[in-house]
């Protein structure tokens, strides 16, 4: 069977599962991973370096590895970026020194440069080829309450397993990561069973048609380089990233710093992130769903200004809680609005995108996204280790919020099609309406 004798609907289901099984071991480390550093004799400046290591391989990688996907196809890409995941894994929970965290981390680069976008260009190209006029939104909205739903429910077993410390010989906080291998590995078989696609005019049928696909990835990378040169849209969405990523590392990397810093201890602060990212996370996914029904009101692009700017204020928030409860409450609602942010983010993304670039305008958003996260790390951790960790998250808060203003053009366009009646504010790719973005 092929994934255009898939129906939308089946394509959907499919993609909802394997977010989950992609996501719920996140979710198992999420809490504990700058902890685990930490406690291991890293500081605040090397953990920074070490994160940023993730940050320069996916730099360089993110638009090979999407113009591979494009070429070759989406399933075999993800199949190598499982595999990739448990060497980096393994390779992290073993290491205790600065070159050893180095190497997880460039290999968890790799990781992220192979994994990003294949899956929802997956399901956005068998969707739209059994049914062109399918609502993507309703499926990213789905797989984004899914995603959240996921790393929720690994996060709270990972905070019960760490306060409970069943085995003494080794840290409270490695049991949750050495389970999330286990199920990194659930995911490689679920991608293997579950994913079915046609690349028959790809090249992916036999190892030297896989060669000649592979060769074509320059080529598609260089198409989808232009699409971005040629598209105001798409180059506004695109810089979202430069502001919102560094917000994120207010939210995921500092947070727990925070916290240990407000509690006394990575030990103590590990049992309670938890219980709190997966509070986090179950509101991520209820963003994620409201989300959907505000865009259907207030359409895609106002969703998006909304959510991330109100994500970046509530940063703010977070830097200048003096207490416990008060930085879990920001956080709290930091996620609920960073969930309803990323579906409708990648709707507009899909707009400004067809099947023969999908992958390659995903992964271009996330290179960006990438690379400011790394750049934003480099300052943030000696700022938060040589001013205050509050200090660093009040400034990267506020970094955040001057992005929204980039949805202006999308908000424009999706305006200007309703008006016109042509469609595309229901979804349509670009390269279905001519040059509406340009």
């Amino acid at each position: 069977m092929t994934a255009r004798a898939l129906s939308a609907a089946s394509a959907r289901r499919r993609f909802v599962l394997l977010t989950v099984t992609r996501w719920f071991p996140v979710g198992l480390v999420i809490g504990v991973t700058t902890l685990i550093a930490l406690e291991r004799g890293m500081s605040l400046t090397q953990l920074g370096v070490i994160l940023a290591m993730q940050g320069f391989v996916v730099l360089g990688l993110e638009l090979p590895t999407g113009g591979l996907s494009d070429a070759v196809g989406r399933r075999p890409v993800l199949l190598g970026a499982g595999v990739v995941a448990l060497a980096s894994g393994l390779v992290f929970i073993t290491a205790h020194t600065f070159a050893a965290f180095m190497l997880a981390l460039a290999l968890q680069g790799v990781f992220r440069a192979l994994d990003s976008g294949p899956l929802e260009a997956w399901y956005v190209d068998t969707a739209q080829a059994d049914d062109p006029a399918v609502r993507v939104e309703d499926a990213l909205t789905r797989a984004g309450t899914a995603l959240g739903v996921s790393i929720a429910s690994g996060a709270l077993i990972s905070g019960a397993l760490v306060a409970w410390h069943p085995i003494a010989a080794v840290s409270a906080l490695e049991l949750p990561y050495w389970i999330a291998l286990g199920f990194y590995a659930v995911n490689l078989v679920a991608i293997a069973v579950l994913m079915r696609e046609d690349r028959s005019g790809a090249g992916s049928r036999g190892l030297r048609r896989a060669l000649r696909s592979a060769r074509e990835a320059p080529r598609t990378v260089a198409a989808g380089v232009r699409t971005l040169g040629s598209s105001r849209v798409l180059r506004a969405l695109v810089m979202v990233e430069v502001f919102w990523s560094v917000g994120m590392i207010a939210f995921e990397t500092l947070m727990p710093v925070r916290l240990s810093e407000l509690v006394g201890g990575q030990t103590q602060a590990g049992a309670l992130m938890g219980p709190v990212s997966a509070a986090a996370w179950g509101l991520f996914a209820a963003g994620s769903a409201l989300a959907g029904l505000a865009s259907r009101r207030l359409g895609v692009g106002w969703t998006a200004l909304l959510a991330r700017a109100l994500n970046g204020a509530l940063i703010v928030v977070m830097g200048l809680a003096t207490g416990p409860v008060g930085l879990v409450t920001a956080f709290l609602i930091t996620y609920t609005l960073h969930g309803s942010g990323g579906p409708v983010h990648s709707a507009l993304l899909h707009r400004e995108a067809d099947a023969s670039n999908r992958t390659t305008v995903l992964s271009m958003n996330s290179m960006v996204a990438g690379g400011s996260y790394t750049l934003g790390l480099l300052v943030l951790s000696p700022l938060a280790e040589h001013a205050s960790t509050a200090a660093a998250i009040v400034v990267a808060g506020a970094f955040s919020v001057l992005g929204a203003v980039l949805y202006l053009p999308a908000i424009r366009q999706e305006r200007s099609a309703a008006r016109a009646g042509d469609g595309a504010g229901a979804g349509e790719p670009r390269a279905a309406r001519g040059a509406g973005g340009r």
